[in-house]
């Protein structure tokens, strides 16, 4: 028996950017000759379209989609490895040593199953994820959505897509990103990638090539852009450049600091003054994390931006914003638009919570054929779910001062607050650059969470995370002295009810912590 809705008034729908028909429960195999007949084709359809829109493949989808739901619901909060699934994680945790040379910093392999902020690993133990791949699992684990997507994918013809051949789906994701940008901005063009570096590289190219060849780069202290030789020579991060040769001039300028307040923005424009002076004509660009990631979660007020940006403008600089953490997470799809920057920009790029990566730019800095290219762009699979996810995010409420990215940070916020209130011996004043002393314990924005614990000090830090983790939380540190823990927590799914369950597991893990 086939059970098919009823069909009348419907139209062929598009799900996560792929073709889908009705939805069709099929309760037995269907004759080969009812197949054989589905597989002819009417005037307005590809055989890729008219599979992809297949019932039978309907069918099977919605069944997965059920069973994993079904599944979901055993997984509500954190609990404790089963001890007969121990040896299995312990001889999975040796090959990865094995084969990279080096263990993981933490004893962390899934089991490709989850349930939103929750996490199940190869020995049964379900953890809270609050760090999700640095940021990248926005919708946190087996989100079914995502899960529908790539499936859809594993049906197109290519597992990775390039510059070279690409599909219709490639052609969506930078549509989109291109469209969202020039709302708000004078970009006009999107080349994809398949890593956050990598868009940093032809950004980099870019605005090289607008400069002809300008060798100097202004960036920020405590900035991080990516782990490529230059990118990591970029980053103000001596221990990720150990060993590297320095071929990549630099300039830093001081990030703003919120203890200076105004002083702070003279500071860096001095700096940049300087820079200009020093080396006329020699930068290609200054580039800017709106809110530094690695560095700490430091945030900065558009005054400051817009002081800095204008001078860089002034003297031919070109103006790149790194929006590969933030991309998604404040109270804008783009950073830059919250901060209403988008007039200054030359050069964006985004990744992480996209899935695949991109380098958007102005019509004006558009390159040269030959300069921007790659064998892979990403996966099908990453360009299904970065549309899906980028449509979610349109249309989800995720945005403006009472969106859900804001009503998230607000119960972080509350909740890490009281937590400071109730444990002062844990949280003594954090040095500053300026030398003096803060109690700014609590901070960052959207889904970009700071707690400051133990003086900012990385050996107890260290000794946190690692309580965490067997505790039952995932967390991440930031900064570079004071460090910090980094929550980047998966807000398109958490729930603010849910860092209810999430401090009392570290109430517990900071009170063995010492």
């Amino acid at each position: 028996m086939i059970l098919v809705p009823p069909t009348e008034g419907l139209e062929e729908r598009t799900k996560n950017g792929f073709p889908t028909s009705p939805t069709v429960l099929c309760s037995e195999p269907r004759p080969m000759s009812t197949i054989s007949k589905s597989t002819a084709l009417n005037t307005t359809q590809t055989h890729g379209s008219a599979l992809r829109g297949s019932p039978t493949v309907e069918a099977a989808i919605q069944s997965i989609l059920a069973d994993l739901r079904a599944r979901q619901e055993k997984l509500t909060g954190a609990q404790p490895a089963t001890s007969e699934l121990q040896d299995t994680l312990d001889a999975w945790l040796r090959r990865a040593a094995d084969v990279r040379g080096r263990g993981g910093l933490y004893p962390y392999v899934g089991s490709g199953f989850g349930h939103g902020a929750l996490v199940e690993l190869a020995d049964g133990s379900v953890k809270w994820d609050l760090i999700n791949g640095i940021g990248v699992h926005m919708f946190g684990h087996s989100d079914p959505m995502l899960v529908e997507a790539m499936i859809r994918a594993s049906l197109t013809d290519l597992v990775m897509q390039g510059n070279l051949q690409y599909n219709e789906e490639s052609i969506a994701f930078a549509e989109f990103l291109r469209d969202e940008a020039a709302a708000h901005s004078r970009l006009a063009h999107c080349f994809v990638t398949n890593s956050g570096c990598m868009a940093n590289e032809a950004a980099l190219k870019v605005c090289q090539q607008k400069t002809n060849g300008a060798p100097r780069i202004i960036a920020f202290a405590d900035c991080f852009m990516g782990r490529s030789t230059t990118m990591s020579q970029i980053g103000d991060t001596a221990a990720y450049r150990q060993g590297v040769a320095l071929n990549v001039q630099v300039d830093y300028l001081p990030f703003y600091d919120p203890d200076l307040g105004e002083r702070s923005v003279d500071l860096a424009l001095w700096q940049l003054e300087q820079c200009i002076h020093r080396y006329p004509g020699q930068h290609c660009a200054l580039v800017a994390e709106l809110i530094q990631g690695e560095g700490g979660f430091n945030t900065a007020p558009r005054e400051f931006f817009v002081a800095l940006f204008e001078r860089a403008k002034a003297a031919g600089i070109p103006i790149w914003d790194d929006e590969i953490q933030t991309f998604g997470r404040t109270q804008s799809m783009f950073c830059f638009e919250q901060l209403d920057l988008g007039s200054y920009l030359d050069v964006v790029t985004v990744g992480k919570i996209t899935q695949a990566c991109a380098c958007l730019f102005t019509a004006d800095f558009n390159p040269r054929a030959g300069l921007l290219s790659g064998t892979f762009s990403a996966s099908s699979s990453a360009f299904a779910t970065g549309l899906a996810i980028l449509r979610r995010l349109k249309s989800g409420g995720f945005y403006g001062e009472t969106g859900l990215n804001a009503q998230l940070f607000e119960a972080f916020r509350q909740h890490a607050e009281s937590f400071v209130r109730s444990h002062p011996q844990w949280f003594p004043a954090l040095p500053t650059a300026a030398g003096g002393q803060s109690r700014r314990f609590v901070a960052g924005t959207g889904g970009m969470m700071r707690l400051s614990p133990f003086g900012g000090s990385k050996e107890k830090i260290g000794r946190l995370l690692n309580n965490l983790f067997e505790d039952g939380v995932i967390a991440f540190s930031c900064g570079h002295g004071p460090y910090h823990l980094r929550f980047l927590p998966p807000i398109g799914v958490m729930q603010p009810a849910q860092f209810k369950s999430v401090f009392e597991i570290m109430e517990r893990s900071f009170a063995r912590t010492t």
